[in-house]
């Protein structure tokens, strides 16, 4: 007999619950069944950016020596830099 379920009030709090649990404990994982999202819509958004040729041809080399798409590349950076810059933002925050 698997347990029930419990209702969460938001997603952290669903979240927090399954840092902690196995769903083994919840889901009959045997009796799945596939599901299609056929609505299901993109999270990206397309933009276009406009960069000087000997950058752009820097990027496509370096993500080449990686064996990544040099967009899939510059999305990392500007992901770590945008990390880095809000730990940045946080820390000079909390010695004010």
């Amino acid at each position: 007999m698997k347990k029930t379920l419990p209702k969460f009030k938001n997603e952290d709090a669903e979240r927090e619950f399954w840092a902690d649990h196995d769903s083994t404990e919840f889901i009959d994982w045997r009796s799945r069944r596939r599901v299609t999202l056929p609505n299901l819509k993109p999270s990206s958004q397309t933009i276009s950016l406009r960069l000087p040729k000997p950058m752009l041809d820097r990027l496509k080399l370096l993500a080449n020596k990686r064996d990544v798409p040099y967009q899939s590349l510059l999305k990392m950076f500007v992901a770590e830099r945008l990390t880095a810059e809000f730990e940045k933002m946080d820390s000079k925050e909390s010695r004010s």
